[in-house]
C-alpha cells in the first residue's frame, strides 16, 4: 500500500496523468471509480468499442435497462446508445472536480464516434457534433480516429470548441499532421473570439501493437540468422520499437513547445495538445507487464491504462522521468529498422487500418450481444450510428 501511494504521488509530481482505459456500469455504481479519483490514481477515462463490448458482455446489470429500452421499439444501436450515453455522463459527473480543479487539462471521459465513419470526415464531424449534444457534459472528449479523413474532422471540431482525443495514431508522420490540425482548429476558434483555454485535446499514440508487429519480422529474421552477431543485433531491437517511436513523438512535442506558433496561443491560456500513450498493456509474456508505462513517462503527457495494468503499476512499479533520456536512443535503435528493411511507416499504416477493423468487429459484436438480451431485436448487418 505504502508504494501504491507513493508511486502514483511521484508520477503526477512529473507532469504525467494517468486515466483509466476501461468504463463499464459496476466500475460506476460500486465506487470503485470514484475511489480512483479521490485517491488520484486516475484523472480520466477512455472508452472504445471493445470496451464497450466487454462491458455489455461481462455486466449483467445491463440486462433489464436492454429489455426495457426493446420494450418501446427503439432498433439495438439506439440501445446501445442510451447504455453508453448514461455511463459516460455518470463517468463524467464523478470526474467533473478533476476537471474543474486542473482547469480543463484533465477530468475528461472519452467517447469514440462509429469506426464506420473512419473514411468519411463530413459524417464524423455530424456525429461528432450530435454527441457532443446528447452527452452534455463540458468534461467529455470525442474520439477522432487518425486518418486522412480524420484530419479536417479534428480541425473543424476543434474550432468550434470541442474537445477531441485524436485515436489510433501509430505514425510520427501523421502525429505531426495531427498537431498541424489541432493548432489550426485551436487558432481558428481564438480568431472568432473563442478562449483557448476552454478547448482541450489529446493525441492517442498506440504502443504495444507496434511491437507485437516488428518483433513478429525481427522473430522471422532470427529464425534464418546464423552468425552470433547478427543474432545479438536482432535481439537487442526486439520489444524497443514502440517505446523508441514514442519518445521520438514525444521530441516532436517539445520542439512545438518552444516554437513562436505554440506561445502566441500560450499567451492566450491555451493548453498544449498532450500525447497520450495508449495500448499499454503488455501483450508479450516475455516483457515486464509494465514496461509501457515506467518507459514512457514526462511532463505533459498521460498514459490510459487497462485495470490490470494501473494495478501493476502500482504494485510494483517505479516513477522516473524516462522520456527524454532515451530520446538520443530511440532515433539510433529505429536507424537500425530502417538498415534491416525493416521500415515503420508502412507497417504504421497497416496498423491504423487494422485498428479501424478491430473496433467495427468490436462494435458489430456488442450488437449482437445487446440483441440477445432485447426480445423482439436483432443486430444489423451495417450501421453507420454508433457512439463508443
Amino acid at each position: 500500500m505504502e508504494n501504491t501511494a507513493n508511486v502514483f504521488t511521484q508520477i503526477n509530481k512529473l507532469g504525467q496523468s494517468l486515466w483509466l482505459d476501461y468504463i463499464d456500469r459496476h466500475l460506476i455504481t460500486s465506487g470503485t471509480l470514484e475511489d480512483l479519483v479521490k485517491t488520484d490514481r486516475v484523472k480520466g477515462v477512455t472508452s472504445n468499442p471493445a470496451i464497450f463490448e466487454k462491458a455489455i458482455r461481462t455486466d449483467s446489470s445491463y440486462a433489464n435497462d436492454i429489455r426495457r429500452l426493446a420494450s418501446e421499439h427503439l432498433p439495438v444501436e439506439e440501445i446501445f446508445e442510451h447504455l453508453a450515453i448514461a455511463d459516460i455522463r455518470a463517468a463524467a459527473d464523478i470526474l467533473r472536480p478533476v476537471y474543474d480543479a486542473s482547469q480543463h487539462r484533465d477530468g475528461f471521459v472519452s467517447l469514440e464516434v462509429s469506426p464506420l465513419l473512419a473514411y468519411d470526415s463530413t459524417r464524423t464531424i455530424t456525429e461528432a457534433r450530435r454527441l457532443w449534444q446528447s452527452v452534455s457534459r463540458r468534461n467529455l472528449m470525442i474520439k477522432v480516429p487518425a486518418t486522412e479523413q480524420g484530419l479536417s474532422a479534428i480541425r473543424t471540431l476543434i474550432a468550434e470548441g470541442i474537445h477531441v482525443n485524436v485515436t489510433l495514431l501509430f505514425s510520427r508522420h501523421m502525429y505531426a499532421r495531427v498537431v498541424e490540425a489541432w493548432l489550426a482548429g485551436l487558432e481558428q476558434w481564438a480568431a472568432q473570439g473563442g478562449n483557448p483555454g476552454e478547448v482541450s485535446s489529446v493525441a492517442s499514440f498506440f504502443i504495444s501493437r507496434i511491437d507485437t508487429a516488428v518483433d513478429a519480422q525481427l522473430q522471422e529474421r532470427l529464425a534464418l540468422e546464423s552468425s552470433a552477431s547478427g543474432r545479438t543485433r536482432l535481439q537487442h531491437l526486439l520489444g524497443r520499437t514502440a517505446i523508441a517511436n514514442a519518445r521520438l513523438a514525444y521530441a516532436h512535442f517539445l520542439a512545438l513547445m518552444d516554437s513562436d506558433r505554440w506561445r502566441r496561443l500560450a499567451q492566450l491560456g491555451a493548453q498544449p495538445q498532450r500525447l497520450l500513450w495508449a495500448s499499454t498493456g503488455t501483450k508479450s509474456p516475455d516483457y515486464s507487464d509494465i514496461m509501457y508505462v515506467e518507459n514512457l513517462i514526462g511532463p505533459d503527457t498521460v498514459n490510459t491504462l487497462p485495470p490490470a495494468t494501473l494495478q501493476a503499476f502500482g504494485d510494483h512499479g517505479k516513477a522516473l522521468n524516462s522520456l527524454e533520456n532515451g530520446i538520443a536512443e530511440a532515433g539510433a535503435q529505429l536507424e537500425m529498422l530502417d538498415q534491416l528493411h525493416i521500415p515503420l511507416e508502412p507497417l504504421t499504416e497497416k496498423l491504423l487500418a487494422d485498428g479501424v477493423t478491430l473496433f467495427t468487429t468490436a462494435y458489430h459484436s456488442l450488437l449482437a450481444e445487446i440483441a440477445k438480451h432485447a426480445p423482439g431485436t436483432s443486430a444489423p448487418h451495417s450501421s453507420t450510428r454508433m457512439t463508443s
